[in-house]
């Protein structure tokens, strides 16, 4: 399951036009990237839940056919579900039977992670629960998980249990998880719901079925304009290993229109479709997505021009995303970080 159902309020006036999954990533929105990673390892039936915006998520993932696999969507309307209510609200569509595991991933992340390694864990430990964390020195600030030497999570968001004597690097949650489908009885009957604060809590005090994978791979999430900005340009740098991508990360698509007095300054993403007009300069660390257009004389550098869109004048740091009720463009800006020779 791809959980995709968030209001995405830290990303401000950009998810009053497009939902979080949807946020454009190098040609395609992260939801289509949480689903080409679950078809990478092997993974054919997939349930997306839907909420703010939701057909845009529906419209760009139809049935799944085109990708190769099978979608089925859990809607939820009027009130918010969270990630614990979702899950259960979708349970019918997810279990098939009690033995075959579930895997959970939230829309809003890239990710590097052998799916397959995860899995053969949680198999071997029997578990109930495994929730892939990461190491952050953030950890403890954020709220954290701590393994003991089998991998069994032994304190989590500072509760620790009493019997044990030495605990591992605190750690991070990825929002990738692997559980059994009872674990889903764990969640409440009804309302709103944290997956974490209600069914991992509950194994949690149980104390047994609930582990911990630690990934060393790449990782992000895009809940801020910044965070956002940022997961683009590591993906321009190469910073993460993509092997479920299924087309070649920065390049100039063959359809796109490139004027031969603009200037490009790589790594940059220019989608299909796409036009670069006189004069203009974009890069380093752009992604220009399909059919939008950059004007003459504009000066791009690290922004991304949501597919459709037009950008203008000089932007840094920016994403320009199109209002189509108002037929205008709406540039959100990201701190403007000074380079090592920019003086700002």
């Amino acid at each position: 399951m791809i959980l995709a159902a968030g209001y995405g309020t830290r990303l401000g006036p950009i998810t009053k036009y497009v939902p979080k999954p949807m946020l454009p990533m190098v040609g395609a929105p992260l939801v289509r990237w949480a689903v080409l990673w679950l078809r990478h390892h092997g993974i054919r039936e997939i349930v997306v839940n839907l909420h703010h915006l939701g057909e845009q998520i529906e419209s760009e993932l139809g049935d799944g056919r085109r990708l190769g696999v099978e979608i089925a969507y859990s809607r939820e309307a009027g009130q918010i579900l969270g990630t614990g209510g979702g899950l259960r609200q979708a349970r019918h569509l997810l279990e098939q039977d009690p033995e075959t595991p579930i895997v959970a991933i939230n829309g809003k992340i890239m990710l590097d992670l052998d799916l397959g390694a995860v899995l053969a864990f949680h198999r071997e430990k029997a578990a109930e629960a495994t929730l892939v964390l990461r190491d952050d020195p953030n950890a403890e600030r954020w709220g954290s998980f701590g393994l003991d030497e089998d991998g069994r999570i032994v304190r989590m968001l500072g509760l620790e249990h009493p019997d044990v004597r030495r605990i591992g690097p605190l750690r991070m949650f990825t929002g990738v998880q692997v559980f059994a489908p009872r674990f889903l009885d764990r969640v409440p009957p009804e309302g709103e719901a944290c997956i974490v604060r209600t069914a991992v809590r509950g194994a949690f005090d149980d104390g047994q079925g609930l582990y911990g994978y630690v990934m060393d791979g790449y990782w992000w999430e895009h809940s801020t304009v910044d965070r956002y900005l940022d997961g683009v340009e590591h993906v321009l740098a190469g910073r993460a290993r993509l092997p479920h991508a299924d087309a070649p990360i920065a390049r100039i698509d063959d359809s796109a229109s490139v004027d031969p007095s603009a200037r490009i300054e790589g790594p940059v993403f220019v989608g299909p479709r796409a036009r670069i007009e006189a004069g203009a300069v974009v890069g380093p660390y752009c992604a220009v997505e399909a059919d939008a257009v950059v004007e003459g004389g504009a000066r791009l550098e690290r922004t991304v021009v949501f597919p459709g869109a037009r950008a203008r004048d000089t932007l840094r740091r920016a994403a320009v995303v199109r209002d189509g009720a108002a037929g205008c463009d709406v540039a959100v800006f990201g701190d403007v970080r000074a380079a090592p020779d920019d003086p700002r």
